[in-house]
């Protein structure tokens, strides 16, 4: 419809301004709830509401509450989302809510103005994707063995990966569930076995740290391409370092050597995610040249939203 293409393309040109590394506004999938919202000046503003359950044994509940509501915000140009937020608040009103629940939004990082809405409504900055574009690597000193893993080596992988996440879950989205060891061992298996790029450091001949990451492609139609500048890029999915060899530089020539590796895959940068709660990975990251580009607004359960 044409008001929402207006509000794709105003929404578009103020990503722009914000950040160039942002993508281009898309319509939001109209297959959700669809809310709208007037603003004082006569300007109307829109969002789709997207209701989604995961069942017990997806991996999506490793780092997301069982039901989720998420808005896909179109507030063009405006400053618009107070307005929408309430109007949000009173969609849920409707709703029959439980506690292992959350209300999630994507939106750039660098839109300060957005984010006193956001806190205002009780939404928290849970998670960040951070971007790092291909650049020549400050020079880490190797004192470890850092080798691509194999089948071979699925326990091992389990174990750091199963560490990385039991942490997280003090600092950020991640839920420690039942099912998290076989959910684990059963995405690692697979991983493994397609050869996907995972790398162990080691120390005297144990693994001490995990590079778990992936390649992706930013392409018209991909779910990347909402988030992501066109392009091939590596994804570092789980960096892990067991609890007794942290603080020793282990982390940093993990990643500059996993960094180097999917350049030269061919990725015109890496991307990730962290939790700004986190005292390790808020300072780690930036240090490796990582910079926010999106923040992942959320509030648990969803019935706390204001």
């Amino acid at each position: 419809m044409t008001s929402a293409r207006g509000l794709v393309a105003a929404q578009s040109a103020r990503f722009a301004a914000l950040d160039p590394l942002l993508p281009p506004a898309t319509e939001p999938p109209m297959d959700g709830h669809v809310i709208t919202a007037a603003l004082a000046d006569g300007e109307r503003v829109a969002g789709v509401i997207s209701h989604q359950r995961f069942d017990r044994l997806s991996t999506t509940r490793l780092w997301s509450a069982a039901e989720v509501w998420e808005l896909l915000p179109l507030v063009g140009d405006t400053q618009g989302m107070d307005a929408l937020l309430k109007r949000w608040r009173r969609h849920l009103d409707t709703q029959e809510i439980g506690e292992d629940t959350a209300c999630v939004v994507h939106w750039p990082s660098r839109d300060t103005k957005a984010a006193r809405a956001f806190l205002d409504h009780g939404l928290v900055p849970l998670s960040v994707l951070g971007i790092r574009l291909r650049t020549p690597h400050p020079h880490v000193p190797r004192t470890l063995t850092i080798r691509r893993a194999t089948p071979h080596d699925l326990e091992v992988v389990l174990e750091l990966s199963l560490v990385e996440l039991e942490y997280s879950s003090f600092v950020g989205s991640t839920i420690v569930r039942p099912e998290a060891p076989a959910l684990k061992r059963r995405a690692l298996t697979d991983r493994l076995n397609n050869a996907s790029p995972i790398w162990l450091a080691e120390r005297d001949g144990i693994a001490v740290a995990l590079a778990e990451c992936a390649i992706v492609s930013s392409e018209p139609g991909t779910s990347a391409a909402a988030r992501l500048p066109r392009g091939r890029w590596g994804y570092v999915n789980c960096v892990s370092v067991l609890p007794g060899a942290r603080g020793s530089g282990i982390g940093q020539q993990l990643v500059a050597y996993a960094h180097q590796e999917l350049h030269r895959m061919g990725a015109v940068g890496t991307y990730l995610y962290y939790n700004p709660p986190n005292p390790l990975s808020s300072v780690f990251w930036p240090r490796q040249g990582y910079r926010p580009l999106w923040t992942v607004w959320e509030v648990r359960p969803a019935s706390a939203l204001r």
